[in-house]
């Protein structure tokens, strides 16, 4: 993957953001700082993400907690006028990340891409507009902190089940414990043509 080499954040901590095949997606690659007395390092920096971002602001943080290894959430995304950059890392426990290109005449339109995030590997998830995101955890007790470049807006919320066969995303543990409103999502037809 090519790499967009942004400058030593703060105490020697930086961040490398890794260029994905989805355009606009990327892995942020977070490196800290240890000393005896444990470590530092930079979770966001909008100076430092600027190649990504954009003039984007974040707008809105949030925090998910899930119990149980192999539960599963999404595929959520926000229609237009309301789509969201969203950086996703994880504080507790093991999952995996995932994001599907919804965009309309996007070169890797249904195609997918995962990343396990933890915070023993300290990486993140860059997602663009147009993409939705989903997870599965690999562990239990496991802790999630979402960016968001727009406010969640109910009515413009959008998902993708998350066993529809025209993406075919190969969670790793048998999915289990999924909400309702997840189960409900209606499975893609042959005339979907992107968001």
């Amino acid at each position: 993957m090519p790499m967009l080499r942004v400058k030593p954040g703060f105490h020697g901590a930086d961040m490398d953001m890794m260029a994905t095949k989805i355009s606009g997606l990327y892995v942020v690659r977070t490196t800290a700082h240890a000393d005896h007395r444990g470590s530092f390092a930079r979770a966001f920096c909008a100076r430092d993400m600027a190649p990504a971002l954009g003039d984007r602001a974040i707008l809105q943080a949030n925090l998910s907690h899930t119990s149980v290894a192999g539960a599963l959430r999404g595929l959520h995304y926000q229609n237009a006028p309301h789509a969201e950059m969203k950086m996703v890392r994880c504080l507790r426990g093991r999952v995996w990340d995932v994001a599907l290109d919804l965009r309309r005449n996007s070169p890797t339109f249904m195609q997918w891409h995962a990343e396990e995030l933890s915070p023993d590997n300290m990486n993140a998830m860059l997602i663009p507009e147009g993409c939705a995101h989903g997870f599965q955890t690999l562990t239990g007790d496991c802790e999630l902190l979402y960016l968001h470049t727009a406010f969640y807006e109910p009515s413009s919320e959008g998902g993708v089940h998350y066993a529809d066969p025209r993406h075919n995303i190969a969670w790793p543990l048998p999915p289990t414990d999924i909400s309702a409103r997840d189960e409900q999502f209606a499975l893609l037809d042959g005339a979907f043509g992107g968001i």
